[in-house]
This record gives structure tokens, C-alpha cells and sequence, in this order.
């Protein structure tokens, strides 16, 4: 227990102690230091400037440190001014300039005797060998508590802060259209597409965490340690005159990093609000109201823009940051935009247009390109499209504006599915007809008003060529509607007899004679040579019995 409040104490004293001497304590005085341990501040007294002064105080306090004698201190008058000796020599005079006011410097000689000896007498205690045992033992323990943090910070990180977090820039699977589930479709359980940018955002939080424990963890383990506190003190120094030390100005005010920590924070505060809240909104106004999800959406959008520009406006006057002194930076963004983030620029204006204008919504089944699917979130910048191979496609909102978009669900959603068929030539054409009928009329989906209907469409080159017509309230079901008749239509064909033909070819011969007819002086010969046998009891050669040819 004696451990972990030490740990405790370290933590919190290996930050802070530095910053609190520091920001107490005028411009020009500096801190007497031994072992790292600030014990009180002088200032500049007649020519001797105050970091002559603290510099000689502290080399001789090191100095009566390492002697192996005790260290006594007294304190007696010099001219008429309180001096404090050391060992019978003298280390300081206390003037006017270090006294508060309402004090006398003779009580203040006394005062900073009693610190004096406690510091020497605790620099003394911390060399002993058992005070080293206690330190190593502390130290092993402080490592193994950070281990814990740093897993506990972790697995807090993964299970509750970053899908937090994830959820402010990907769409709620409670966005989808609550008739998918309906459709017999596959659950998509796959994780979302990689986003290399916003992994990498989301890894700052956690990496700053560990950084900053680990910080803390070996800052509070030097602390322990006479020889290394003073190490201690010098990186706490540098941290926090890096941290809260001006470095960015904006107008009349200056901000340091720690500020600008903050301000980030806050914002992404203000981003976690602005989503919880239209997300409450949303199920508790917006639902009961009956309005269409698409609409839903689109007022959801516009709430949750209009909390994030008034909450950034409402920040940047608590913070005192003079909107008028922005126009630098806006113009330097104009013409970024000019160049380099045009596209941006365009796409979130397209965005802007999609969320005002409405032409598509959430929930629609549109066609772009090549692809079809419905949309399941519209953003600033893109679209996220679900296909019917539950493929998530993400697509820039200007596509929407600069080409051709088919939109099933637009106003009326019921929409036409056209089915080729082709049949035997010599079938029945009104059997032909009734069974596309009854094909098209059993099927759920198909609409019965409009009624369907089959067109003859011509003469093939094989076949009769129809095209059946049907009517249905579900466009994204359009391929499976399609499978669904072919399958009835080719079961009722094969049931009446009705023949599904392949593609035929007649070939005609027009050049030469079939059977090949010879001349009577051919057939004898050729009679010849099958029927005599040679002298030797061997056929012929044909060659030698063809008539020699004169010579010329």
C-alpha cells in the first residue's frame, strides 16, 4: 500500500512540483536545488544577479553532500545582515530582495536554515543502502503498475473509445433500410474497407497515451534516485516550458501547445456531441413524426452541420480567438482549394446539393455506371453505395451531378423487368403465350396491377422471339425476379411440350458433284488392277501398269 501511494505521490509531485516553483515564483528569481528538489527561490541583490547567486548556493550544498562528515548550518549576522553558514563558511546572505513583504530577513534566515537542514538531512538518508533497496523495489513496482495502465488504457481504447469514435465518421448500420432484413439477404458481417487516413488519426490518441505514461513512469522512477532526480527536474523544466510556452499567434492572444491540445480536444468533443444528439433526435423526434427515411436523413444531416459550425463558432470566442483575424487563414485555404483541393471542394459542394435538392436518398436503389445498389449514407464528400453483392462501393458525390444516374426509387418506385424468351419454330404461340402468363402471374413479387403482359417481338433466326413484361414495387430485386421466371418458364415449357431451340445452321454446297462419276477408261482400269494378280503372286503396282509415256 506504502508503494502505491509513493507511486501516487511520485506521479503527480515528478509534474507538477517543477511547474508549480515555477509559475509561484517572479521572472527573476531562480531555485535553489539539491538533488533535484527545489527548496526556495533568491533573487538578484546588489551586483550579484540572481543565477550567480543560486548557482554558487547549489554547488556547495553538492559539495557538503559528498563529504562524509555532518553538515551543520548556523546562522549568524555579517554587516548588520542575517547569514547562513555552512559548516563554518559561509553560503548565502539573505538581503531585502528575498524577503516577502511583512517578514523580516532574520526570519527568513531561520526559515530557510530549517529547510536547509531537512533537505541535507533527507540527501543523507537517500545514499543509504536500505533507502537504494526501497527505491529498486518501488521502481519494479512502478514499471508493473504502468504495464497494467498501458493494458487497461488499451483494451478501454478498443472496446469503448474508438468505435466511439469510428462511429462519427462511418454510418450506422441503423441507417439501412429496415426492409433489407425482410429480403432474404446474406448479413453482411465483413469489416468496412480500410482507411488508411483515418487509422492513422485514430492511432494518435492511443500512442500519445502510452508516450505521456511512460513519461511520467520513468520521470517519477528517476525521482527516486538522488544522482538521477536532478535529470528529472531539468526534463519536467523542458516539458512544460515546451508545452506552455507561446507558439502560435493569433491576433492579440498567444497560444502554446498545451492550448492547442485543448482546443482539439474540445472539438472533437464537440463532434461526439453533435452526433449524439442528432442521433437522439433522430429516434426520438424525427421517427415519430413519420417522415420517410430519406428525409430523416437529410434533416439529421442538417442538424448535426448546423450544432458542429455554431459549436465551433461558440469555441473559438471562449477561447478568445478573434474570428476576423482568420481571413489570412481563409484566403491561404482559398487558394488550396484553388489548386490542389478542388475536387474536395467540388465534392463537398455536390454534397451540399445532394442533401438540399434531394435527388437521391437514403434507402434509394440507384444505378451508376456499372453498378446498381442502395444507398446507405450520404456524406460531405462521397456516397456509400451497397450493391446487390453486398459490396460496400464509395462513390464522390459528383458522379451524382455530372453523369447519368438511374434511380429506381425516384417518386414512384414500381418499375418494369423485361424477360427475353425464345421458342421453337412450329410451337403453339397462345400456349406459348398462357404459359409466360402463368409464369409471370404465380410469382409474389410481380405486381398485378399493371397487369403483365407478353410481346411478340419477331422472327428469329432460330427461334420465336418474346419478351415477357411484369410490373414490381421492389427494383432491387429485379435479378432474382429474373431467375425466379426463367425457372417457371422453363418448367411449364417442358410440361406442354413447348421446345426451347439452339441455334441451327443448314450448309449447301454449290461448287463441284456429289456422287463423283468417272469416265469408262478409268473404271477398267481400275477394275484391272483389283482383279489381275501378278506373276509372282502379288498385285500389281498401279504405277506399272500405267502405259509408258513416249519419249520426245
Amino acid at each position: 500500500m506504502l508503494g502505491l501511494v509513493s507511486l501516487g505521490v511520485s506521479l503527480v509531485l515528478g509534474m507538477s512540483s517543477g511547474a508549480i516553483a515555477q509559475l509561484d515564483a517572479p521572472p527573476e528569481s531562480k531555485p535553489i536545488v539539491l538533488d533535484g528538489r527545489v527548496l526556495f527561490q533568491v533573487n538578484s541583490s546588489g551586483g550579484f544577479s540572481a543565477a550567480y547567486r543560486a548557482q554558487t548556493i547549489n554547488r556547495k550544498l553538492e559539495v557538503a553532500i559528498s563529504l562524509n562528515s555532518y553538515p551543520e548550518i548556523e546562522v549568524g549576522e555579517r554587516t548588520k545582515t542575517p547569514t547562513i553558514m555552512l559548516n563554518e563558511q559561509h553560503l548565502m546572505t539573505v538581503t531585502g530582495a528575498d524577503v516577502p513583504p511583512g517578514r523580516s530577513a532574520h526570519e527568513q534566515a531561520l526559515e530557510w536554515r530549517a529547510t536547509l537542514e531537512t533537505a541535507l538531512d533527507q540527501a543523507r538518508s537517500e545514499r543509504s543502502l536500505s533507502y537504494l533497496r526501497w527505491a529498486a523495489l518501488l521502481s519494479v513496482i512502478i514499471l508493473g503498475f504502468t504495464a497494467a495502465i498501458q493494458w487497461g488504457l488499451q483494451y478501454c481504447w478498443r472496446r469503448y473509445a474508438q468505435p466511439a469514435l469510428l462511429s462519427q465518421f462511418l454510418p450506422d448500420p441503423e441507417d439501412r433500410d429496415d426492409d433489407e432484413a425482410d429480403q432474404s439477404k446474406p448479413e453482411d458481417n465483413s469489416p468496412p474497407p480500410p482507411n488508411r487516413l483515418l487509422d492513422a488519426l485514430l492511432s494518435l490518441p492511443p500512442l500519445t497515451a502510452r508516450l505521456g505514461l511512460w513519461t511520467a513512469s520513468l520521470l517519477s522512477i528517476t525521482r527516486l534516485f538522488p544522482w538521477t532526480r536532478q535529470w528529472s527536474y531539468v526534463v519536467s523544466q523542458s516539458l512544460l516550458s515546451a508545452f506552455t510556452s507561446p507558439a502560435i499567434d493569433l491576433g492579440r492572444n498567444d497560444y502554446s501547445i498545451f492550448d492547442m491540445l485543448l482546443l482539439l480536444t474540445s472539438v472533437t468533443v464537440l463532434f461526439i456531441l453533435s452526433k449524439t444528439v442528432t442521433d437522439l433526435f433522430r429516434a426520438r423526434v424525427l421517427v415519430v413524426t413519420g417522415v420517410n427515411r430519406g428525409a430523416q436523413a437529410t434533416i439529421a444531416i442538417i442538424v448535426r452541420y448546423s450544432l458542429v459550425f455554431f459549436g465551433s463558432l461558440a469555441l473559438m470566442q471562449i477561447w478568445g480567438i478573434d474570428i476576423s483575424s482568420l481571413a489570412i487563414l481563409a484566403s491561404s485555404l482559398g487558394i488550396g482549394i484553388g489548386f490542389g483541393l478542388q475536387d474536395i471542394a467540388k465534392n463537398f459542394g455536390s454534397g451540399l446539393v445532394l442533401v438540399f435538392e434531394r435527388p437521391i436518398q437514403v434507402g434509394d436503389f440507384v444505378e451508376v455506371g456499372a453498378f446498381q445498389g442502395t444507398i446507405e449514407h450520404i456524406g460531405a464528400r462521397s456516397t456509400l453505395i451497397r450493391t446487390l453483392d453486398q459490396v460496400s462501393i464509395i462513390v464522390p458525390n459528383s458522379r451524382f451531378l455530372e453523369n447519368e444516374v438511374i434511380n429506381w426509387s425516384l417518386g414512384n418506385p414500381v418499375s418494369r423487368i423485361r424477360v427475353p424468351v425464345g421458342v421453337a419454330y412450329g410451337s403453339d404461340i397462345e400456349i406459348v403465350r398462357d404459359v409466360f402468363l402463368q409464369a409471370a402471374r404465380s410469382h409474389p413479387v410481380v405486381l398485378t396491377t399493371p397487369p403483365p403482359q407478353v410481346f411478340f417481338k419477331g422472327f428469329g433466326e432460330s427461334s420465336l422471339n418474346f419478351e415477357v413484361m411484369v410490373w414490381t414495387a421492389e427494383p432491387s430485386q429485379q435479378i432474382r425476379l429474373k431467375s425466379d421466371l426463367y425457372f417457371a418458364i422453363e418448367a411449364l415449357l417442358r410440361e406442354h411440350q413447348v421446345e426451347i431451340p439452339f441455334p441451327q445452321r443448314d450448309l449447301h454446297v454449290r461448287s463441284g458433284q456429289l456422287p463423283i462419276t468417272l469416265t469408262p477408261q478409268m473404271e477398267q482400269w481400275i477394275q484391272q488392277l483389283v482383279t489381275a494378280p501378278s506373276s509372282n503372286g502379288h498385285a500389281h503396282h498401279p504405277e506399272s501398269d500405267r502405259p509408258s509415256e513416249p519419249l520426245t
